[in-house]
């Protein structure tokens, strides 16, 4: 595939292909799904840059790819340099695909000296991306909810987009880097997507057509109320017979139209969104019943453990929205099936810049879990910010709920909420693409070390790039994270965002609504208190030596202290500074290193494309009067609130 005049070629430009393209090629083995994709990314790249490639045994060869036809559906593959010969060994096409796009990332290195054998396999078998793509647009939410890259890839003017070839070149860039799976439709299911199910599932099916070449498996979410909403029972009890006849007759249909269908996404009795709690039923009733209709075709039901009161009186100090996941969920621990994935948010309150790991991550040992992420930048800067959260999901999945084993080996999957759109840059902001490429490559390795997954990102994005472009990139994205948590909510609080859209500063906009999601801040202190001993009891969720940890200001992390702890201005961190002396000192530090990295791209101008560069440009200058705007507003309230000024006198208003 060329690069295209439409879209940017993100980490998949022609010149990236050039080592393989350079070379002659051998496929060996005979063909199995995805072998035909393998042999056309290697002729169009043989195309480009003179050399050749050949199927069956052919002669002599520098590039040797066997399919061995022992596992179809086996992912891995073994990859191997001996006597001047790059061999690409795998049981079934996905592997063969996916060991040729890792040849792509090592380029000319795949083709210098020895490599000794070894096989690569991903650690978790569905790596997922959740589309909150609306089929009609919603008069609040817009074609994509939480979407900060233009409208619907799949969607548009309430129909599916006749043209997929921009989805197919998704499906590509998805696998490059170890996606498999995706989700097409929004999880808050309205009417015109609920249709899909039924009789608009022939546009889901052309959607899945495009993806399949590159080994992605199309999901659908579904409202728990379909056979209300669709002409079916006027019940949507999961224990009725007729409702579970329905489903098994809607589903048995979608997988006649779509053979490999990889299943159904709900969210349920979840912010408005119907469940069985209407009939007084379990989420593991409502899951199983999913379940049971997607069973014999080999389909999974993703789960949604987002669940909690969205209406709570904002005077109870007892009602804990972090609370909410583990309370409705672990007592269902081993009643959900075997093909029932409960899709639980890294952290318990709603992807902000800095929680805590769940503690329902590990709390549910004989169920199976996927861990959420939102790679869509919600509460990170809406693609508008630089904001690299490969660290952020790093420390995640490598945290050990109960001591010892990480939570990326404790989850099944892993699942995040797509960040890509219709824009040019698919992103909106060109570097928010890196979070994108991260999440697939920490989907196929949880361990992997993401600085160096950034250093694969450059070098595809920008094959060839100077040091200078490389030291450059890591400059800005290293850090990206950190300076964006310094100048919004600090210490862990979360939220202080305008309501409904979430852009921008509002210390107080949800301090007295019913979403629960406070920060208690006084003239005397700040934070909430979430200790057994005073507070809501939400520290004692998590196992030893989490529990103990948090229970304290004295032991917590700073980095948390005002997630799980009510504190005095004056308390002192275990950096020596005082809280309100932190305050202010992040905040101009953010500002302070926003306006570094958008010195350091401005030097790079010379060495990226000017339409890249011109649009980081502008978003560096938003960011810029966005990072200003919560310095001021943050340090002036609790300048106010609190009274105690800052110890370097500088300008607060």
């Amino acid at each position: 595939m060329t690069d295209s005049g439409d879209f940017d070629a993100a980490w998949l430009p022609d010149t990236a292909f050039r080592a393989v393209g350079a070379r002659r090629s051998v496929i060996r083995g005979g063909t199995a799904p995805l072998t035909d994709t393998v042999h056309r990314e290697l002729t169009d790249a043989c195309a480009r840059f003179g050399g050749e490639v050949v199927r069956g045994d052919g002669d002599a060869a520098e590039f040797v790819l066997e399919l061995t036809g022992a596992d179809p559906a086996d992912e891995g593959y073994t990859l191997q340099r001996v006597d001047a010969v790059t061999t690409l060994t795998a049981s079934g096409g996905r592997g063969l695909l996916y060991g040729l796009f890792h040849v792509v990332r090592l380029g000319a290195g795949a083709f210098a000296g020895d490599l000794a054998p070894r096989t690569h396999r991903p650690a978790l078998a569905t790596r997922m991306l959740d589309h909150w793509d609306n089929v009609a647009v919603h008069p609040v939410m817009g074609q994509v909810e939480r979407g900060y890259a233009g409208g619907s890839l799949f969607w548009a003017d309430g129909e599916a987009r006749g043209d997929l070839g921009r989805v197919r070149a998704y499906g590509r860039l998805l696998a490059a880097c170890g996606i498999n799976a995706v989700a097409v439709n929004n999880v808050n299911v309205h009417a015109t997507e609920a249709r899909l199910l039924t009789d608009r599932i022939g546009d889901v099916a052309a959607i899945a057509d495009a993806l399949r070449p590159y080994g992605i498996r199309t999901h659908l979410s579904v409202s728990f109320a379909a056979p209300m909403l669709l002409g079916g029972p006027d019940t949507a009890d999961p224990l009725d017979p007729a409702v579970r006849e329905w489903w098994a007759a809607a589903t048995a249909r979608v997988y006649e139209e779509i053979p490999d269908f990889g299943g159904y996404v709900v969210k349920a009795d979840s912010e408005g969104q119907p469940g069985p709690f209407a009939y007084g039923r379990s989420h593991a009733d409502g899951a199983n019943m999913l379940a049971a209709a997607l069973e014999p075709y080999g389909g999974t039901v993703h789960w949604r453990a987002f669940v909690y009161d969205h209406r709570q009186d904002w005077r109870d100090r007892s009602t804990d929205r972090a609370r909410a996941a583990h309370d409705h969920f672990t007592p269902l621990d081993g009643e959900f099936a075997d093909n029932a994935v409960l899709q639980v948010k890294h952290g318990p309150m709603d992807f902000q810049v800095r929680e805590p790991v769940s503690p329902l991550i590990g709390a549910m040992p004989d169920t199976r879990l996927a861990v959420e992420l939102q790679v869509t930048q919600e509460y990170t800067g809406q693609q508008k910010h630089v904001c690299w959260l490969g660290p952020m999901w790093s420390e995640v999945l490598r945290f050990r709920p109960d001591g010892e084993v990480p939570a990326g080996r404790l989850a099944h999957e892993l699942v995040a909420v797509s960040n890509a759109g219709d824009d040019r840059f698919w992103t909106g902001h060109p570097l928010a693409q890196a979070n994108l490429y991260t999440f697939g490559r920490l989907a196929w390795d949880p361990a992997a070390d993401p600085r160096e997954v950034l250093d694969e990102w450059i070098a595809l994005t920008h094959p060839g790039a100077p040091d200078r472009l490389t030291e450059g990139l890591h400059a800005i994205l290293d850090g990206s994270w950190a300076t964006y948590e310094k100048y919004t909510a600090p210490l862990g609080v979360g939220f202080m965002v305008q309501p409904g859209h979430h852009y921008g500063p509002s210390v107080d906009g949800y301090e007295y609504s019913p979403w629960g999601t406070y920060h208690f801040a006084d003239r005397d202190g700040i934070g909430v208190d979430r200790s057994v001993a005073t507070g809501t009891g939400f520290a004692g969720q998590y196992a030893e030596p989490w529990a103990k940890l948090y229970e304290s200001p004295g032991t917590c992390p700073d980095e948390l202290l005002l997630f799980f702890h009510h504190v005095p201005y004056g308390h002192v961190l275990h950096s020596g500074k005082t809280v309100i002396q932190h305050i202010y000192d992040t905040h101009f530090e953010g500002v302070e290193e926003a306006e570094k990295a958008r010195r350091v791209w401005a030097d790079l101008a010379d060495l990226v494309e000017p339409e890249r560069h011109a649009r980081v440009t502008e978003r560096f200058e938003e960011q810029l009067r966005g990072a200003r705007e919560w310095r001021d507003q943050i340090n002036s309230y609790f300048l106010r609130k609190s009274g105690v000024r800052d110890a370097h006198g500088r300008t607060i208003h």
